[in-house]
């Protein structure tokens, strides 16, 4: 049966799902072209044209992306663009056709999915193709200024978009993340308690590894065909398949919120996810593995193995390496 392209949920396609070419993308529903950025359809009620989903792939300077929310610039027709450099030369409409529609989707409350693309912000995009990241609701909508002027130094308008990620119950998730997602938010109420959360206790409940994408994870666990990229450790089970675990550098869960995205995301054995998660090693900022406590069976690598199509971005070790500054590497912080 031929997919339906709707608003909101794509029947078929979960959070985290690549796509090899925009072509993908059309073919899955998730967007209307294989060229534009902005998708529309029309709303059943009237006709009129709305927004069911956009992409970012670096499209426009003054884009900004920040995982959950993101500040996103709207449509120009092809010849108000520099062919060569992508920068406009003149200002956006309201009236266009593009922009109209997402304004439209703002005023009615429709979800919108995000697909993020390989020429976007390298914290959060993919190392090749198009993934689709879920769905988020316009949430404010303004005329501002581009960040790069006119040919001739005149200022340059914008129609601005903000958008912000609908709760995971909302999400596409797989059929058990969907049937744990309501479990996850109200695990996480009991969990909150007054005072500092510590570092390890964003993996210590089970349910909060069942809202991963799997699918991100096997990607990088397939990359390194299971070897640790800390100790260099290659486990295989009696089926001779390699056995390893993907790692968030920077926690999914409160009060960290790192995103589930391939370069915050690790292929280790299970021992070194323990070391990381507990910071008995962090990584330096010239991939060098620092050992903070003391490390019985294999030795770590000098340096963080990493391959040319994994980007571990530099952000997210960072992270780690600064939560843990000061505090003892069993989690005893203050």
């Amino acid at each position: 049966m031929e997919i339906k392209r709707v608003s909101g949920n794509i029947d078929g396609v979960v959070v985290g799902d690549l796509f090899a070419s925009r072509l993908d993308v059309l073919g899955a529903k998730l967007h209307q072209t294989n060229q534009r950025g902005i998708s529309c359809l029309k709303d059943e009620k009237d006709g009129l044209y709305i927004a069911d989903a956009i992409v970012l792939n670096g499209g426009y300077v003054d884009d900004d992306d920040q995982w959950t929310f993101m500040r996103y610039t709207g449509a120009s027709k092809g010849g108000d663009r520099d062919s060569t450099t992508g920068r406009l030369l003149c200002s956006q409409s309201w009236e266009y056709d593009d922009n109209a529609a997402l304004k439209r989707s703002y005023e009615r409350e429709r979800p919108i999915r995000v697909i993020r693309g390989f020429g976007g912000d390298k914290r959060y995009s993919p190392p090749k193709g198009y993934r689709f990241d879920g769905l988020f609701r316009v949430t404010a909508i303004r005329t501002a200024t581009s960040k790069w002027p006119a040919p001739d130094g005149s200022k340059i308008d914008i129609c601005q978009f903000d958008l912000e990620r609908l709760p995971d119950s909302e999400q596409a998730l797989s059929a058990m993340g969907s049937r744990v997602a309501e479990a996850l938010e109200a695990v996480e109420q009991v969990l909150e308690e007054p005072g500092e959360e510590r570092y390890p206790e964003a993996r210590a409940v089970e349910i909060r590894r069942l809202m991963r994408s799997v699918a991100t994870s096997r990607r990088v666990k397939k990359l390194y065909d299971g070897q640790c990229q800390l100790c260099g450790l290659r486990l295989l089970g009696p089926d001779g398949e390699p056995h390893s675990q993907g790692a968030h550098i920077r926690p999914l869960g409160r009060p960290h919120n790192g995103p589930d995205v391939e370069p915050n995301i690790l292929c280790v054995c299970p021992n070194c996810h323990v070391r990381l998660d507990v910071g008995a090693v962090v990584v330096d900022e010239d991939w060098a593995i620092i050992v903070r406590a003391a490390i019985f069976g294999t030795p770590m690598l000098p340096k963080l193995k990493t391959k040319r199509s994994h980007r571990v971005h530099p952000d997210y070790l960072r992270y780690h390496r600064e939560w843990w500054e000061g505090r003892g590497a069993s989690g005893q912080g203050s």
